[in-house]
């Protein structure tokens, strides 16, 4: 028995030495020493036999082998370079720029599969500034309480032109824009906080306001405009005189924003009476916010020089230019109408259109350039403006729904009381928790000089499906309420407005499918960019000396990682070190579990599926899954952390972490039974589920903490819905919902009454209305009692009561809905062609034909002679599909 024993513990030495070693990270030197020293000490005291001896040496010297660094590299590197090189993925100049746009940042931490808490613990809190406060404050609730969803939806179908003056006056549109070119200089955060308060009482103001302080002229120029172009523009653009908007896609160019066929070819031509070189541009795009009231157009288009005016290239590639639409050949002013969410938006056309080559933003440089501009401003503005949006949906719908499931009664219960109404309650709690701190923790990194390409894709996914969720969860809890649309259904537009939001800047399915994980994978991932850049390195001695030490680096970090995911996930993670000693310290340990079952998988995956796991996509979503999970919980951590550690929370944040971790857990499962390789498969749930799948989704008790906390009157409530617009005053649903909460809490004592007193058999009613008259005649409640349930009685039944018109009520009103924007601007009112809606198929070949005629083809300055010049007047619309119908012919 003894010799049992003592061979089980040399065992465990080996082991658990390798396992120890591997787990931290040792030096490849020094766990070469230490097992090294166990080895000797084995020969020394060990009782063994010879072969078993001659296994641990053999197993040692793959040890020892490595820290030869001049024979591996020749031995090994180097035909395993030439076999990598063979393996590449194809990969475009689009995906390149991709890849090298934004930032690492929390992202890079969980793709090592040993995050460091401290880096994330180290970001500051973001906080407004006095000023930021105060405009969020004053001129921001001002605005909300201008803004009425009904007329503007149905009666104006836009905003009322006091709301656009208002808008300007105030340097809405100026949030990003420096204050000494007249802008604001709001941080992200600020930026962030504004959008979710418009959005939590009005889609159509939130979008109006968020595009020009995202994807826009104004970013682009501050980043890459020339100084002329800067101060040609961003005064302009501050006050409001110029409004702005971004045309990327096309009829024939959505997800693939790179197959764009715009054009744009360089020439002479004629400018302000002088011959200029120029570009001749022609574009035809459609979805472009602001576009129908815009005055000055950021346009994206392909470059091409065929006589070479400007270099040695044909073709230079996406490029982005602004493009004032009072020009010759542009047609705008047409809407599309989203969803019956009537923020401006509409297609754009534009026919031999001549610019001068400065109007290039950043000039002749950045010619073909603008694939690269618009991915690199997309990891910032994509993290602000539609999660913030989605965010603001959330707060009111939390703060709605929990005052309506209290006030609304039946079976003589609050429907927060019933089990299958707090489910809901607690899903659009714990879901508006997670967008609260998703977009606060990313915007603070962003105002810290972060660029997070990844995390932006992550938010965009996330909180806008989070928002569709918490959407579907309150129309379900209102029911009819919701459902009947008019100036009292604070629910419904908010529903219609979810799937724009899932739509624009990157569908929803692609960014989960491709874009996630797809670019996390090669940007976050520690070595893979490392040995692909090697790889494609001109010196091949020094690429292969880099690909040595990124190849031998990623063997060990993959030898790390299926050491910490067995462990971790042996033991729950409870032995794993995390930064602090709060109530929420497990769930930092969930997330290391994970980040080291994650990075594992990712190797494994990336070593046996190469360039095919790029094709598929279910897999990559998963991954991508799994990758969000994390990140999302670790914003959920670093938020409650910023908010000081309210013990209120504590619900809240179990609530969302436990549920997002279970995600993790069944995506990492799905993963693994739909990996096509089996044998890796099977390995892979030995090291990742030795004990099967033990997390759990959040209890029903934990949901029931939460209802209480959303349908309570409480710092808690207050909290979660902090930027949520909800004055008391009339036509505010928000506040006049809680007023009518804050009153039910304080009538709980003379509803008590009038319980005991049907109990007694003193009053017959079920209905309150006719129960606190019946309780008066009976003595059980004083006049002024009654009068006070009177009160509140008639408060409940006005917030509960929807809708109804007449028939001819039901069309929409006359109104002018002509923007007041265009007619306010100091430009000359725009010559407007009307075009059909879309392209048919002899107009898109027709647009094909001509640029690649132009890629061929001398060009000169002058216009074809059968060129239309743009109507002095605007045409009807049946007249301009005329004309339209006519030209395609």
């Amino acid at each position: 028995m003894s010799g049992f024993l003592l061979s089980l513990g040399w065992f465990l030495l080996f082991f658990g030495g390798a396992i120890y070693l591997a787990y931290s990270r040792v030096s490849l030197f020094s766990s070469t020493v230490t097992m090294g020293a166990i080895l000797l000490a084995y020969v020394f005291f060990g009782d063994w036999n010879l072969l078993w001896l001659i296994v641990l040496f053999a197993l040692y010297g793959v040890l020892v082998f490595p820290n030869f660094v001049d024979l591996r590299r020749e031995k090994v590197t180097r035909p395993a370079l030439d076999i990598y090189r063979t393996m590449l993925p194809s990969m475009s100049d689009t995906e390149k720029e991709a890849l090298e746009a934004g930032s690492t940042w929390w992202d890079g931490q969980l793709f090592s599969g040993m995050p460091d808490w401290d880096r994330l613990m180290s970001f500051p809190a973001p906080r407004l500034s006095d000023e930021e406060q105060a405009f969020l404050d004053g001129p921001c609730e001002e605005l909300c309480s201008m803004l009425d969803d009904w007329e503007i939806a149905h009666e104006r179908a836009d905003m009322p032109p006091a709301a656009w003056e208002y808008i300007k006056k105030h340097k809405f549109f100026a949030m990003i824009i420096p204050k000494h070119y007249g802008g604001l200089e709001f941080s992200a955060y600020a930026n962030a906080m504004v959008i979710t308060k418009l959005a939590s009482r009005n889609a159509t103001a939130s979008s109006t306001v968020g595009v020009p302080n995202s994807l826009g002229p104004a970013e682009l120029l501050l980043h890459y405009g020339t100084e002329e172009q800067k101060n040609r523009w961003l005064p302009g653009l501050a006050s409001g005189d110029e409004i702005p908007c971004f045309a990327l896609t096309s009829p024939q160019a959505g997800s693939d924003a790179a197959a764009l066929i715009d054009t744009g070819v360089i020439c002479k031509g004629t400018w302000e009476g002088k011959q200029t070189l120029g570009i001749r541009l022609n574009w035809e795009k459609r979805y472009i916010t602001l576009a129908p009231v815009a005055t000055v157009l950021g346009l994206a288009f392909k470059l091409y020089d065929p006589d070479h005016l400007i270099g040695d290239q044909d073709e230079y590639g996406i490029t982005a230019a602004l493009i004032p639409t009072d020009l010759p050949g542009i047609s705008i002013g047409r809407r599309h109408y989203p969803l019956n969410i009537p923020f401006q938006n509409g297609p754009t056309s534009g026919e031999d259109v001549f610019v001068p080559l400065d109007f290039i933003i950043g000039g002749q440089e950045m010619a073909g350039k603008g694939w690269k501009m618009l991915v690199e401003l997309l990891s910032v503005g994509r993290a602000i403006t539609l999660p913030s949006t989605a965010a603001g949906g959330g707060q009111a719908a939390a703060y709605a729904t929990g005052a309506y499931a209290q006030i609304r009664r039946q079976f003589n219960l609050p429907i927060a009381k019933f089990e299958g109404v707090g489910e809901a309650l607690a899903r659009i709690a714990g879901y508006t928790y997670t967008m609260n701190a998703a977009v606060s923790v990313t915007a603070g990194a962003i105002d810290q000089g972060e660029k997070p390409a990844v995390p932006s894709a992550i938010l965009k996914y996330h909180c806008t499906e989070l928002g569709r969720k918490v959407a579907n969860d309150a129309m379900d809890v209102h029911g009819g309420k919701a459902i009947m649309m008019g100036p009292k259904n604070y629910v419904g537009r908010n529903y219609m407005a979810t799937p724009i939001a899932i739509t624009v800047e990157g569908a929803n399915i692609l960014t989960r499918s491709l874009i996630i994980f797809g670019q996390g994978a090669m940007r976050c991932h520690p070595y893979v960019l490392r040995e692909l850049q090697a790889a494609q390195d001109t010196d091949s001695e020094r690429g292969l000396h880099e690909f040595d030490d990124a190849l031998f680096s990623h063997i060990g970090y993959a030898i790390s990682n299926a050491a910490r995911a067995f462990f971790l996930a042996l033991t729950h993670a409870k032995f794993s070190n995390v930064p602090l000693n709060t109530p929420t310290r497990r769930y930092y340990q969930n997330v290391n579990r994970y980040s080291a079952a994650f990075a594992l998988t990712t190797d494994f995956a990336m070593l046996t599926l190469g360039g095919k796991l790029k094709i598929k996509e279910l897999l990559s979503a998963r991954l991508g899954d799994v990758l969000s999970s994390m990140y999302l919980a670790s914003t959920v951590l670093k938020h409650f952390e910023n908010q000081g550690r309210r013990a209120t929370d504590i619900p809240l944040v179990e609530w969302s972490v436990r549920t997002l971790m279970y995600s993790a857990q069944e995506q990492l499962h799905s993963f693994l039974l739909n990996f096509p390789n089996r044998p890796v498969a099977f390995l892979l749930r030995l090291i990742i589920f030795p004990r099967g799948r033990t997390y759990s989704s959040p209890s029903d008790d934990l949901g029931k903490k939460i209802v209480d906390l959303i349908t309570e009157t409480g710092e808690a409530r207050q909290r979660l819905s902090e930027q949520a617009f909800k004055a008391l005053e009339p036509g505010s649903p928000l506040g006049l919902l809680q007023e009518a909460l804050e009153l039910s809490e304080k009538q709980l004592p003379l509803e008590k009454k009038l319980r005991q007193a049907r109990k007694e058999g003193l009053i017959q009613s079920e209905y309150l209305g006719h129960q606190i008259e019946e309780a008066g005649r009976a003595g059980v409640i004083s006049e002024k009692e009654a009068s006070t349930l009177r009160e509140y009685h008639e408060k409940v039944l006005h917030l509960l009561s929807v809708d109804d018109f007449s028939p001819d009520e039901l069309g929409r009103q006359d109104s002018n809905t002509d923007s007041p924007v265009v007619a306010e601007t100091n430009r000359p009112p725009v010559e407007m062609v009307i075009a059909p809606d879309e392209p048919d198929e002899n107009e898109a070949a027709g647009s094909r034909k001509v640029a690649k005629k132009a890629a061929k083809k001398k060009v000169t300055g002058k216009k074809s002679s059968s060129k239309k010049k743009t109507s002095n007047k605007k045409s009807s619309p049946r007249q301009s599909g005329a004309k339209n119908d006519k030209k395609a012919g």
